[in-house]
């Protein structure tokens, strides 16, 4: 691949690492320079108790001094008033996604886009992005446009898998689907829209963070959602609904492509813009990679467990496609194991960062996503 042009920045203090990597032309896609916040090849993963949880962190510690960071850790968690968080950051980033896309001509496809961005749901991604942004010491205001774009995309995916041509399903977060509202063709439009105004507005409304990072950001958050994630995932998945000898392999695949890639982009994003080292990058990356997998394994248990009023969209339609899930392949009672190592070796990738304060609302979205109830 072609490298991009030499790129230089006058009256700055310092000089990052990003900085200094576009300045000497090792561009962030190319892959050539092993110390690019831009991963190159997959996470490695390890199967334990015959499944695969993420690999943790390559440095070792005993059994004790585990035990007992994570005891810190959950003592500071004990004491961090998640509820009171989600609010404020979700009223947050609710308002800066009113005021990021305003209806003007022509009104139907703005009006589309707001219908679906705007439908209420956890705010999980770009919350989860705030928090990496604040961990490493940045503030709300860097991180909030790059939220705000990572919601955009993922509004569009939701926006797009409710299609006939996809999942078909006439309901999302308990209101008509997007082309059950405005037609199949304009859904397909608004999605569309959102995904290429994600990356216009993290480019133009991004504050507090260098020009280098910044385009490190908006190049993790294209692999994310490309052939290299969302798009790989979600073709794998099609291809492979219906399928009678699909194993753990292909459903991690899958699932790590479709679900964990964009949180894994919410959480590198805000650890890229708020300033991260890029050895805090990787351990947020894990972090990221593990909940991710983990926010899946938690859906499929939902999917056979809950009604659909309780889960506000159509429950039980994977069975009814034949679509291989995780307590399909392996039991309702394994899943709930897997779900829990996966949650356990998401926290270990936190326990060395300074402050464990910090760290607080990171751990809690972790065990949010696990034991959540729709």
């Amino acid at each position: 691949m072609n490298r991009a042009p030499s790129l230089s920045f006058s009256n700055m203090r310092s000089i990052t690492f990003l900085d200094s990597c576009v300045q000497s032309s090792c561009f962030i896609f190319n892959g050539s320079s092993s110390s690019s916040f831009i991963r190159t090849t997959p996470i490695k993963c390890h199967r334990s108790s015959n499944f695969k949880t993420c690999k943790a962190s390559s440095f070792s510690v005993s059994a004790a001094i585990v035990k007992e960071e994570q005891q810190q850790q959950q003592q500071l968690v004990g004491t961090f008033n998640f509820k009171s968080y989600m609010l404020e950051k979700a009223n947050s980033v609710n308002k800066a996604l009113d005021e990021s896309v305003s209806i003007k001509n022509p009104p139907t496809i703005h009006e589309a886009m707001r219908y679906s961005l705007l439908a209420g749901g956890k705010r999980v991604r770009p919350i989860l992005c705030i928090a990496a942004c604040e961990l490493v010491g940045g503030e709300e205001l860097t991180a909030m446009p790059a939220a705000c774009a990572v919601e955009m995309i993922h509004t569009m995916s939701l926006i797009h898998d409710d299609l006939p041509c996809m999942d078909n399903d006439d309901f999302r977060r308990g209101k008509p689907t997007n082309h059950k509202v405005y037609g199949e063709d304009v859904a397909v439009l608004a999605g569309d829209s959102l995904l290429a105004y994600a990356f216009q507005y993290v480019s133009s409304s991004t504050v507090g963070a260098s020009p280098a990072r910044v385009l490190a950001a908006i190049g993790e958050l294209a692999k994310s959602i490309g052939t290299e994630g969302l798009v790989a995932g979600q073709v794998v998945d099609i291809v492979s609904t219906g399928g009678k000898d699909i194993g753990l392999d292909q459903l991690e695949f899958i699932h790590i492509h479709k679900t964990a890639a964009l949180l894994e982009a919410s959480v590198v994003l805000g650890a890229i813009l708020g300033g991260g080292s890029e050895m805090q990058v990787e351990k947020l990356r894990k972090f990221a990679r593990c909940i991710g997998l983990l926010f899946q394994v938690v859906d499929d248990i939902l999917d056979v467990t809950k009604t659909s009023e309780e889960l506000g969209k159509t429950a039980g339609k994977d069975l009814m496609v034949d679509k291989m899930t995780y307590p399909k392949l392996m039991g309702l009672e394994k899943s709930r194991q897997f779900a829990e190592e996966l949650l356990a070796e998401a926290k270990q990738q936190l326990v060395k960062f300074e402050s464990q304060a910090a760290v607080a609302p990171l751990v809690a979205l972790a065990e949010y996503i696990a034991y959540r109830q729709n």
